[in-house]
């Protein structure tokens, strides 16, 4: 799985959001994850067209999440940004027909698919922030052959 710099930077931005006690601003948001601001101000846009921000003017105002952050994954944040999970060639993979030997390759892409779901939405934003993992993914970091 290969994550985009607009996911990484969004993911940052929306870890910060959900352990603050009220809106912030792009700019805070920009030096405390050393993003650019105005990347990270599009990124933000979308998300909040997504559904995952809500945006306030004015001298108050600012960037907060839209929802708790224990109902927020990470892959509501990589779906607001990307879309599916996982796709080949902008397909979905219950959408693919291949033939002859290559005929097994789909059910590798579902179970990819699955795979990532299985961590993706099991982490919520208020896990990162408490830094507390599921035992899901504890167990995977656990092993030493995750980390080469």
């Amino acid at each position: 799985m290969r994550l985009s710099a607009r996911v990484d930077y969004a993911l940052r931005a929306m870890s910060e959001l959900a352990a603050a006690d009220a809106p912030r601003t792009v700019d805070q948001l920009a030096a405390a994850q050393h993003i650019p601001g105005k990347y990270l101000e599009n990124i933000l846009g979308e998300l909040r067209r997504g559904g995952l921000l809500r945006s306030q003017r004015g001298p108050d105002g600012g960037h907060r999440l839209a929802r708790p952050a224990a109902e927020i994954s990470i892959a509501d944040v990589i779906r607001g940004l990307d879309g599916e999970l996982a796709n080949v060639r902008g397909s979905r993979p219950e959408n693919l027909a291949y033939t002859g030997a290559a005929a097994p390759l789909q059910q590798v892409w579902i179970a990819l698919r699955a795979s990532e779901r299985s961590i993706l939405e099991g982490v919520t934003l208020a896990h990162v922030v408490a830094d507390e993992m599921p035992p899901s993914v504890t167990k995977l970091v656990a092993d030493p052959a995750a980390w080469s």
